[in-house]
């Protein structure tokens, strides 16, 4: 109930009944009312006419409304009207009126003017007034509320206070169907899964109770008789009357489900992408194949999946050089033999609990997990531990959308996994086993064709489907990639798809690479191994041991080179030298060098003098023409290929019989010697000129070297580096080799650990001997007369000899070799004779005089009385020859000691193709 205004008379309020509540229509339109009299006079004056005009009843109450309200150019006319209502005429129309003292209009007013009467029968008026500014204002609201409702592209709801649907626009009915009337009196239980419209109605009690506007709440759910999950974003608000009271929520629909999907769609993208960069900072490594394998699993799982497993092929892993695409080609496997051989080198898995092999099969074709049969109980953990670790938000793009709780559930209570399978392998297959596809699996498939598979789980597995992607760069196949997701994880889309051929691929090249490197690799090992010595050098009355260190760890080949070469009458040949550069082309020039030394070592000459044959062997390195252009050849070449052939050496001859040893240097760092109870000391021995310079000839020097003393030859990466200058790495090289006597490999050792030789910036070779020398009682050593007695006394000298030493089966063999050799020396040299024997891991006999006329074998003719015995030399020793010495010459044989390996008997052939 409400009172009715007091009237302008001052009349008593009635009370009466309002059927209107609060905030009506009335009350938005602000309807006036005042009465004229008979006279034309305002008679009576409402509240409501008080606050349009802004005039209090006292103020007009008896005067003309004409004259107050209505500008003078329009009262003329404004008259005439009063006159003909007052007349009993009906008028309605728009009046513009001003406040009384102001000349312009305020405002216009719709006026409705009833003619009436006086209580004595008198002509009077009732004016109804309405401000046209809240009706203009009224039809703007309502234009908009009709935009609003009737226009809006977007679902519109207004619930009322019960939160049932008092008014739906039409986009919302033409989405859920009906029309809008339809919608009257519903809840969002009729158009929302349970769960959602719990989260959409305790929203709406929310906006109702404070007041509060929530916006941009995300609903998922599916328009009725549509399959296809849609999200929504809702936008919700409290609506009020005039008055402010409450009347109900507005909620603004939005479908948004493009923008989620391209939201989900980006955000896969950024996680593919930063799983692509990790991939390239975690794959690769290192140069190992399956710890590459290894690195590919740990990127992949769980970021990409949830199982997967990496298979290469058994030839690449042993080191086949058959191309490795090949081996799983059609064309060289028969009908029905399947793959080439793989070996199964990485496994993993993201599901606690759950031990995967993939690479067992049921049905063919099906890919999936070998897992054991589930206890009472555990097929619900299994199927939880799966969706908590590895949900529908945890890889990338597939079906959009997560899975609903239901399904969950549902998932959860699905029955125990069964043993899955692989590529059609009839058992499990564990890591390092090498095994086979069958010939229509699909894993075969994928290495034959070189493409991508993507395979269903098995029923009752926990995969749910498996990508079979083959490992390919350059063309080439080396190998198979699983990748598996368990149930409820997203299935894989396209883009997992590209994804996962993309991160194959990284890993084959570095597993290619990795190959290409393990060949290159061993041949560069094969090279180097060639070019030093085999094994631990040996030498009569020296104790060896050497390192060495390339410069290039990659490759492990260098210029720098040792050799301990053996020469007749047990000398020994020490070569340590320096090739300008590093890498494959210092190796191979150093093992050209290097075996150019050797040939000349056989010639048994002087150490200056190999020095001096092996510069001119230098300098025609890679000229056409040969030694003989090298000059034109060293400025053609150009200054980098002539550089390679630039080379430090030297050149050491030791005897054990003296323990005298020759050296001859050039350009190279001066050996090393430690005397007993002594500090190391660099030897004085002139350095010469660089091999393939050329024009300088070479100087020898001769040493004594004591019993037990250390002689060490070395190369300038030892001792030279970038932090320190040469003086300082020769006095730390000295002090690290003075010290007490331990084994000769812990000097090495402790040489190596103890010097900073910055390793990687300069080849390193160290050869260190120990002089033991030749006992006294392993030589027999006579002068013997020119005269021919004294054959027969070298065949007693021999025999004697021999005995003592209890080599009595060679005896025969020396006493006939030795006449030959003295017999000669008579009859073709000059001067003393002198017979020489030395045993030590074989006997040599060396004869020598001072002719200057080398023997030179060779064949007899049938008519021949003599030149028989050289060929009987050869054929009876182990080997024979000459060589110069400063005094004349010395011819020698060797003979293998009894139960040593040795020369073999002559046949009878052999000794009747003498004659």
């Amino acid at each position: 109930m409400s009172e009715i205004p007091e009237t302008a008379n001052g009349a008593t309020r009635g009370v009466v009944w309002q059927s209107s509540p609060p905030g009506s229509i009335y009350d938005y339109i602000r309807v006036a009312s005042f009465s004229i009299g008979p006279d034309g006079l305002v008679d009576q004056w409402s509240r409501r006419a008080a606050e349009l005009f802004g005039v209090s009843a006292e103020e007009a109450r008896g005067k003309d409304p004409v004259e107050v309200f209505m500008p003078a150019h329009l009262r003329e006319r404004g008259h005439r009207r009063v006159r003909e209502i007052l007349d009993g005429r009906e008028w309605t129309g728009l009046v513009p009126f001003h406040q009384p003292g102001e000349e312009r209009p305020h405002g216009i007013a719709e006026m409705y003017v009833m003619p009436s009467e006086t209580g004595n029968g008198q002509r009077a008026a009732l004016c109804v007034v309405v401000d046209v500014r809240a009706l203009r204002r009224i039809e703007t609201d309502l234009a908009a509320s009709q935009a609003i409702f009737g226009q809006s592209p977007f679902g519109f709801l207004l619930f009322g206070t019960d939160l049932t649907v008092k008014r739906t626009n039409r986009r919302f009915a033409t989405v859920f169907g009906g029309t809008t009337d339809d919608h009257r009196g519903r809840t969002a239980y009729d158009y929302l899964p349970h769960a959602e419209a719990e989260r959409m109605t305790a929203a709406l009690r929310k906006v109702l109770e404070t007041g509060e506007a929530v916006t941009d709440l995300e609903i998922v759910g599916a328009a009725p008789g549509a399959r296809d999950r849609r999200h929504w974003s809702i936008n919700l608000y409290r609506v009020h009357s005039g008055s402010g009271r409450p009347v109900g929520v507005a909620g603004l629909g939005i479908d948004v489900t493009r923008r989620h999907n391209a939201a989900r769609e980006a955000a896969s993208a950024r996680r593919n992408l930063a799983l692509l960069n990790e991939a390239g900072a975690r794959i690769g490594t290192t140069l190992d194949l399956q710890a590459t394998a290894r690195e590919l699993l740990d990127v992949a799982v769980p970021g990409f999946c949830d199982f997967a497993a990496v298979d290469l092929y058994q030839g690449l892993l042993t080191g086949d050089e058959a191309p490795p695409g090949r081996w799983g080609g059609s064309q060289d496997i028969g009908y029905g033999a399947g793959s080439a051989e793989v070996r199964r080198v990485a496994v993993a898995s993201a599901v606690p609990d759950t031990p995967v092999r993939l690479g067992r099969q049921r049905h063919t074709g099906a890919v999936g997990l070998d897992v054991p049969p589930a206890r009472d109980g555990e097929a619900a953990e299994a199927g939880n531990a799966g969706e908590m670790s590895h949900g529908t938000a945890s890889h990338g793009t597939g079906t959009p959308g997560p899975a609903s709780p239901e399904a969950a559930s549902d998932r959860a209570m699905a029955p125990a996994p069964l043993a899955g399978g692989a590529c059609g392998d009839p058992a499990p297959i564990k890591v390092g086993s090498v095994h086979r596809f069958p010939f229509n699996s699909p894993c075969a498939g994928a290495l034959r064709t070189g493409r991508p598979h993507t395979v269903p789980g098995p029923d009752g597995s926990v995969v749910q489907s498996t990508l079979v992607v083959p490992m390919v760069a350059h063309d080439t196949t080396v190998g198979l990639a699983q990748f598996s997701r368990a149930m409820g994880s997203e299935p894989f889309g396209e883009r997992d798809r590209a994804l996962a051929v993309e991160l194959a691929a990284r890993a084959a090249v570095c597993i290619d690479n990795a190959r290409l490197y393990r060949r290159e690799h061993e041949r560069a090992l094969i090279l180097q191994r060639s070019l030093l010595p085999p094994g631990d050098p040996e030498a009569a009355g020296l104790d060896i041991a050497c390192r060495y260190l390339p410069g290039t760890v990659g490759s492990e080949v260098g210029g720098d080179w040792f050799d301990v070469i053996e020469l007749p009458g047990h000398r020994t040949a020490l070569v340590i030298g320096d090739v300008m550069g590093r890498g494959l082309r210092a190796a191979v020039a150093m093992g050209e060098l290097r075996t150019a030394v050797r040939t000349l070592a056989q010639l048994d000459l002087e150490p200056a003098e190999v020095l001096s044959h092996l510069d001119e062997i230098a300098r025609g390195l890679g000229a056409p023409g040969g030694a003989q252009q090298s000059a034109r050849a060293h400025k053609s070449r150009g200054p980098e290929l002539s550089e390679v052939y630039l080379a430090t050496c030297v050149y050491a001859v030791y005897d054990p019989v003296t323990r005298r040893c020759t050296f001859a240097n050039a350009g190279h760092l001066p050996p090393a010697l430690v005397e007993p109870g002594r500090a190391a000391r660099l030897l004085d021995v002139p350095p010469g000129m660089p091999l393939g310079v050329g024009g300088e000839p070479f100087e020898e020097v001769t040493v004594e070297l004591p019993e037990g003393a250390l002689l060490a030859l070395y190369t300038d990466g030892l001792v030279e580096s970038r932090d320190h200058p040469l003086d300082e790495g020769l006095k730390a090289f000295r002090t690290a080799l003075t010290g007490p006597d331990q084994p000769l490999e812990d000097v090495c050792d402790h040489v190596l650990t103890t010097l900073d030789t910055g390793h990687g910036e300069d080849d390193i070779a160290l050869l260190m001997a120990r002089i033991q020398g030749l006992p006294g009682d392993a030589v027999g050593d006579w002068r013997l007369p020119r005269e021919p007695r004294s054959v027969g006394r070298a065949r007693e000298l021999a025999r004697a000899q021999l005995t003592a030493w209890e080599l009595e089966p060679l005896v025969d063999t020396v006493e006939l070799l030795v006449s030959e050799l003295v017999t000669n020396a008579l009859r073709y040299g000059e001067g003393e004779i002198r017979l020489r024997l030395l045993r030590e891991r074989t006997l040599v006999c060396e004869v020598w005089d001072a002719g200057l006329v080398q023997p030179r074998r060779r064949r007899a003719k049938d008519t021949d009385e003599g030149g028989r015995g050289l060929q009987l030399v050869g054929l009876l020793s182990a080997g024979w020859g000459a060589r110069r010495t400063p005094h004349g010459k010395t011819v020698w044989f060797e003979l293998a000691l009894p139960g040593g390996e040795g020369a073999a008997e002559p046949t009878v052939d052999q000794l009747l193709s003498m004659f």
